[in-house]
């Protein structure tokens, strides 16, 4: 069993205080990282129903309270699993005890945290805060890199592997990416369904068309208003009425927002590409009606993997080098991906996600990156494909990144 060590989160977690809120989109392993990364004494966790479970043990809400107290007056360290589903009043028996102890606390909700930190929460100031997305580009690459030795094939694999959920398909599936569109249909709409019911809400047909759209290339807000209202979804073609949905779509974790680079203009996309795939699925084919066709799920897949490959690069980049991943987009040309220290541009870089490029399309490159008087980069699987070496353009390969960090 492949067992996925979550370097950042694990380094980020040792900088937090004695009370710490863990929080986060449904299914991104907050409970695996927090039993496998984080002594403690006691662990609780909290059913939909509000049954309280410690083990095999179910236990009511007042001896609960109790133990949770008198386990953080002897210095013990505690945690509250799904912890949004107690009554508030538990919020106020944590203010009134003070931070004694270690408590850790996981929600699968964000607006939970939102309300936790405000001005008016009975445990203002009392928590770290502690969210937790995808799994980190950098440490999925360094938990594969020994089990796939091809390197295009390693980042293939670990786009769709930085969702846990679907490591054990990995290992099990004789061909992952076959097995990936049938398990993708299956899970992901009860996946999005726990999402809005953990985040109190209700999935409406504008949420999924919104979705799809996204999918389906529509990443502006006027676009995606004039999908919408092509599909009777909102009563105008007015951007304003979509932005409050896409507000809530990014802050639950399922969409991105992307700025594009010297302009006041974003675009949006699906944080999750197992997500993403589902929806562009169902855009197109109407997969979540009728069965899936392999043949029609496969070439999909292969033509939508070079644009999961550059939002892949994009976020390892930025992490990598702590700057802001932007997008170039001109009238005449765009650029994959600007990097950016607030409004100052400091590199620019085009993905080539397949093993033989042309000499002419290099050039092309070449040509398009000299716009810029700031760091050059062509990212590519290996080095190697190269016809030959650019001219004032710095290579970049999955080698030349995880070699770095060889020492995790």
């Amino acid at each position: 069993m492949v067992s996925i060590i979550r370097f950042s989160d694990v380094e980020r977690f040792r900088n937090t205080g004695r009370w710490v809120l863990v929080y986060g989109r449904r299914k991104v392993g907050k409970s695996f990282f927090v039993r496998s990364s984080v002594e403690y004494d006691r662990y609780y966790f909290v059913g939909r129903g509000g049954l309280i479970y410690e083990e095999d043990s179910v236990l009511s809400y007042e001896t609960f309270k109790r133990e949770v107290a008198q386990s953080l007056e002897r210095d013990e360290a505690v945690v509250v699993d799904e912890v949004q589903r107690l009554p508030g009043e538990f919020f106020d028996l944590l203010h009134r005890l003070g931070v004694r102890g270690r408590l850790v606390a996981v929600s699968s909700t964000l607006w939970l945290a939102r309300e936790l930190i405000g001005k008016h929460s009975p445990v203002l100031g009392l928590f770290s805060d502690f969210r937790m997305g995808l799994i980190d580009e950098v440490d999925i690459l360094l938990n594969l890199r020994d089990k796939i030795g091809d390197k295009k094939k390693l980042v293939e694999y670990s786009i769709f592997l930085r969702e846990p959920w679907l490591v054990p398909v990995w290992e099990s599936a004789g061909d992952f990416f076959r097995a990936l569109p049938g398990t993708v249909r299956l899970t992901v709409p009860s996946l999005i369904g726990e999402i809005f019911t953990e985040e109190e809400r209700m999935y409406t047909r504008v949420y999924d068309g919104i979705l799809k759209a996204v999918a389906d290339g529509r990443q502006v807000s006027t676009e995606i208003a004039s999908q919408l209202y092509s599909h009777r979804l909102i009563p105008a073609q007015d951007p304003s009425l979509v932005h409050p949905y896409l507000k809530i779509l990014a802050d639950i974790g399922l969409l991105e927002k992307v700025k594009i680079y010297g302009k006041n203009k974003y675009y949006y996309r699906h944080a999750s590409p197992v997500i993403d795939y589902y929806y562009y699925l169902d855009a197109k084919y109407g997969v979540s009606e009728r069965d899936i066709q392999e043949a029609q799920a496969l070439k999909v897949l292969a033509e939508r993997i070079p644009l999961y490959a550059e939002q892949f690069v994009a976020r390892l980049l930025s992490r990598k080098m702590g700057l802001w991943p932007e997008k170039i987009v001109e009238k005449d040309y765009e650029v994959d991906i600007a990097l950016t220290d607030f409004q100052k541009l400091v590199a620019v870089v085009e993905v080539k996600w397949k093993e033989n490029i042309p000499r002419s399309e290099l050039r092309n490159i070449e040509e398009k990156l000299s716009r810029f008087p700031c760091k050059r980069i062509v990212f590519v699987p290996d080095r190697e494909d190269l016809p030959r070496e650019p001219e004032r353009v710095e290579v970049w390969d999955v080698e030349s990144v995880i070699s770095t960090d060889t020492q995790k």
